[in-house]
């Protein structure tokens, strides 16, 4: 075993002894006192061995990536390849949440009582809910909103408004939405890595995107649909900094960043990465004003309509208090949170950040210089949401975006059959041994 594997290994191992640690620590302070509020630390879910129709297909289409998925990335033309990362990506993802059914794996997961869909009705008049959106997010506010509709800005909601009034009614069709959308990023970060790196590092990235542990919460929760809004905005910027029609994809990068700032207030830490795609860009003047111009559409479109995002904010922080956030330890889950993100990761990405830190460290190639600084970025991004104490659990769905661009570090690993196999492992124990809480 040579030097480099065998230092994977160890980052691996690190990486199950932190969720080991998050686990028996957490499992003690919830039988001690009930604050992480989580079912089975450090995880929001509860212990549930079982099989379901999705099984026989997961386990299908794990096989076929880890015997097959190097190769057909290696060879494939690259907008095949596209195609094939995107349709695999859909294939495991829903065979993933068909694990526990379509009821309770898709159609009930967007239904439950903090979730965007129980207000679907409260939204017949868009403008005027949004101009009294501020006024229901306080707990003891009237007719406060559900935890998930008071902790976004209410683009999140309305994407499930406008399904709902083209006649795509009801949990089914919103998880249909969700996997998607969601499994689109995969193909968003290969257009990214393969502009600002090169495309041998891209079509060696591919299978760990395909095959993330993160499929289990992309379907379904909105965060899915999250991370593929902001992924195709940093894909959309690189094009623009690499000259590939810089007027249009600059604005749509703008455009996509804004509307992620009206789905998440914590995808704002998205302009980490979109600042380190600006310093990679090959262009003299990279197109900022067609950036600026699509930035300012979304904002000004719900400013207009009356909805005041920093005053939502600030309510916002003030109900984070009120609910579980007031509750759980920061002390504990200012580390646990990390747990949280290797089961979306996996260890394959543990080891492909340890190679990330080595590349940045060394007198690496250019290309895998630059991805390592973008995967670096999104590391960064991560930890800053880690500190600021408003991701106190549950960030195994609210990291989502983030991790899509630590999985690219997968592309610096050797020995990618085996890796590839841990990963898919991992997601088949997680979403046959646990009821996930999304």
């Amino acid at each position: 075993m040579n030097r480099d594997l065998l230092r994977d290994l160890y980052a691996a191992a690190a990486a199950a002894l932190l969720v080991v640690a998050a686990v028996l620590i957490g499992t003690g302070i919830e039988h001690r006192d009930g604050t992480l509020r989580v079912g089975r630390p450090p995880l929001l879910a509860t212990w549930d061995p079982h099989i379901g129709p999705g099984t026989p297909a997961a386990i299908a289409v794990a096989a076929a990536v880890v015997a097959y998925g190097p190769l057909l990335a290696a060879r494939l033309p690259w907008r095949p390849l596209l195609l094939a990362t995107w349709a695999t990506a859909l294939a495991w993802t829903w065979s993933l949440a068909l694990v526990d059914g379509w009821y309770r794996g898709i159609a009930e997961q967007l239904t439950t009582r903090n979730e965007y869909l129980r207000v679907v009705d409260r939204f017949h008049d868009i403008p005027g809910t949004l101009r009294d959106f501020n006024h229901h997010i306080l707990i003891d506010s009237p007719a406060n909103w559900p935890a998930h509709v008071a902790g976004h800005p209410p683009g999140a909601t309305l994407a499930f408004v406008l399904l709902d009034r083209i006649g795509l009614t009801g949990g089914g069709w919103a998880g249909t939405f969700v996997i998607t959308v969601g499994t689109t990023a995969t193909v968003a970060v290969l257009v990214a890595v393969r502009t600002l790196a090169d495309e041998q590092l891209a079509r060696r990235a591919a299978p760990f995107l395909v095959l993330a542990p993160a499929a289990v919460w992309v379907g379904t929760s909105a965060d899915g649909y999250f991370a593929a809004a902001a992924a195709w905005a940093i894909a959309f910027l690189a094009l623009a900094v690499t000259g590939h029609h810089p007027r249009r994809t600059g604005f749509a990068a703008g455009l996509l960043l804004g509307l992620t700032a009206y789905l998440s207030y914590g995808l704002t830490l998205f302009a980490l990465i979109a600042a380190a795609v600006l310093l990679l860009g090959t262009r003299p003047a990279p197109p900022l004003p067609f950036l600026l111009a699509g930035l300012a559409v979304v904002p000004a479109a719900f400013t207009a309509l009356g909805f005041n995002w920093w005053e939502a904010y600030r309510l916002l922080v003030t109900r984070y208090y009120q609910g579980a956030g007031g509750v759980r330890p920061y002390g504990y889950w200012v580390w646990a949170n990390l747990a949280c993100t290797v089961f979306i990761v996996g260890p394959a990405t543990a080891a492909g950040l340890r190679r990330t830190g080595t590349t940045l460290a060394s007198r690496a190639p250019a290309s895998a210089f630059r991805l390592a600084v973008l995967v670096t970025a999104a590391l960064l991004a991560l930890l800053v949401a880690d500190v600021s104490g408003m991701s106190k659990a549950e960030t195994e769905r609210i990291w989502l975006p983030f991790a899509m661009w630590l999985l690219p570090s997968c592309a610096f690993l050797t020995g990618v059959r085996g890796w590839l196999a841990a990963q898919a492992a991992l997601a088949l124990l997680v979403n046959h041994l646990l009821l996930t809480g999304w």
